[in-house]
């Protein structure tokens, strides 16, 4: 017999918790809103399944029996617990896990996350970033940002968040001139590679063949050659999006005029079903804020 099956009726326990209260059927009945005949009933079947008297029937009321005093205080105690449960759990926030790359997350996502906890205070927003593919189920993920191109399955709401357009960008010490750069310069930049690995097709696309710089530095995520890239110490590749901000702040300048159509774009998934209100209103944030500065 398993625990569950050898617990107690529910509705017995409510009952005698409270006649217990009131030391009466009838008192205990309107608290309970039904009648003083189920109350005792309710008690009676759980003396049955106890196998032991939890009440003395007096003429003015009720009396514990020894093992009823016990068990009362117990299950007493019991409904409290689960009514401090209940109230912690109406008042906690509602949750909501985002899943993201280390990038989108830290270029894109975090300089505006004070405008969606300003607007919504009530939602306990967590961001993961990682590269892993995530699992909606097994790492309880409500929403994920991925870089890819559909069909995503049945399963899932695909929504395009920013279409992927590859820009070089550097530090403007790294172009005095103001002026694009020409394929003849490539020979003295140092060009700041990621795991895309797009700078072989962006200068055969912008210069017919592949340019060979006087360096490279390769880094294991995008955001860490951007990050190179602010530093001065090259250029680097990255969706126009992400950089968009240091371009109009001008932190970052784009030396070459040649974009690149990366045919991954970055999409917002959502499972069609078992989705909650509250991860409903993050995903229409995103979406409102990536149509708001695609524009």
């Amino acid at each position: 017999m398993s625990s569950e099956t050898s617990l107690p009726p529910l509705n017995g326990l409510r009952a005698f918790a409270a006649a217990g209260r009131h030391m009466n059927f009838r008192a205990a009945a309107e608290e309970l809103g039904v009648t003083q005949g189920a109350v005792a009933q309710q008690v009676r079947g759980l003396e049955d399944h106890l196998g032991l008297r939890l009440f003395l029937r007096e003429p003015r009321g009720l009396a514990f029996t020894e093992e009823g005093r016990a068990f009362h205080a117990s299950v007493s105690r019991a409904f409290e617990q689960l009514l401090e449960a209940t109230d912690a759990l109406r008042i906690a926030p509602a949750r909501v896990t985002v899943s993201v790359t280390p990038t989108f997350a830290s270029k894109w996502l975090i300089p505006r996350l004070s405008d969606f906890t300003d607007a919504h205070p009530g939602i306990d927003l967590r961001i993961t970033a990682t590269d892993r593919v995530a699992s909606f189920h097994a790492d309880g993920i409500d929403l994920a940002v991925r870089q890819a191109r559909p069909p995503f399955g049945a399963s899932l709401r695909a929504d395009l968040l920013f279409a992927q357009e590859v820009v070089a960008v550097c530090s403007p010490n790294l172009q005095a001139s103001g002026d694009p750069l020409k394929a003849a310069d490539v020979s003295c930049l140092t060009l700041l590679h990621d795991t895309h690995d797009l700078w072989p097709r962006f200068t055969q696309e912008a210069f017919g063949h592949t340019a060979k710089p006087a360096r490279a530095l390769r880094f294991n995520q995008t955001t860490l050659s951007l990050d190179a890239a602010l530093a001065g110490q090259g250029v680097a590749l990255a969706s126009r999006f992400l950089v968009q901000r240091d371009l109009d702040a001008g932190r970052l300048v784009c030396p070459f005029a040649h974009v690149l159509e990366g045919g991954l774009d970055f999409y917002l998934l959502t499972p069609r079903q078992g989705v909650s209100s509250a991860a409903i209103i993050v995903r229409d944030w995103l979406c409102a804020v990536a149509e708001r500065e695609a524009v």
